[in-house]
């Protein structure tokens, strides 16, 4: 699931790889952990733009696979409060004629702040070099229902990437589009349109990751750390590790 190229996509990329490989009868536990100067999620810096660290743990048999993963951030510049970030997932992963697909739910949980936790589906499917992904959000907590929120029930998340194996390393140009139920709605009370792109394109050679994004997030939005600095191109490079335990 190319949710995006950061901290997280250790964890679910670890997961689907892991469940693409299994045998039938085979079960791995794995873990993963990663530092990096910035947790950017969806083009959106996760941490204000602070260094973030992260760690989860993956069981996979037979294509299918449940995991957890846990990672600081930093609402604050967007009227929050700092805390964590605890996903919780499962789905299935295969392969069929050259075609690659994964299907799963997640949870996103903000223990800090429970009354913004929410859910989706997602759905992708690769061929050769070329990766396509959505994923719906099909339940949100208190503070995200009706209109007083950017996350509600109904928003969609489109993504695409493009990966390449090099010499120099593995090259991976992406981008994706963020629809919100509510954008006609809070975006009238002064946030600013809610609805935004994002794209951007990162190298990976061993443990290191190195990336650039950039998006084009409406200063007003308070939202997604509204502000002449919304949309700056961001730089950020990770370390991360995956390991068996089983």
């Amino acid at each position: 699931m190319t949710n995006s190229k950061t901290l997280k996509a250790v964890a679910l990329g670890a997961a689907v790889s892991a469940a693409l490989s299994s045998g039938v009868a085979s079960a791995e536990l794995s873990g993963n952990a990663a530092v990096s100067n910035n947790y950017i999620w969806r083009g959106v810096t996760q941490t204000d733009n602070a260094a973030a660290a992260s760690g989860g743990l993956d069981y996979t048999m037979g294509g299918f696979y449940v995991g957890t993963w846990l990672g600081n951030v930093d609402f604050s510049g967007a009227g929050g409060q700092k805390g964590y970030e605890m996903d919780v997932y499962a789905g299935f992963g295969g392969e069929a004629g050259g075609f690659g697909y994964d299907l799963g739910v997640i949870t996103y949980q903000y223990p800090m702040e429970p009354e913004i936790n929410f859910s989706e589906v997602y759905a992708s499917g690769t061929f050769s070099v070329v990766t396509l992904g959505i994923a719906y959000t099909v339940d949100t907590a208190s503070f995200n229902e009706g209109e007083k929120s950017a996350f509600d029930k109904g928003d969609i998340y489109v993504n695409g990437s493009l990966d390449f194996e090099t010499k120099a390393g593995d090259i991976s140009l992406y981008a994706g589009s963020y629809m919100f139920d509510n954008d006609g709605n809070v975006a009238d009370s002064g946030t600013g349109e809610l609805d935004y792109i994002h794209y951007g394109a990162s190298l990976a050679k061993g443990d290191f990751t190195f990336a650039v994004d950039k998006n084009d997030i409406d200063e007003n939005n308070a939202f997604f750390y509204g502000g002449p600095s919304s949309d700056n191109v961001r730089f950020s490079v990770t370390w991360g590790k995956e390991f068996e335990l089983m």
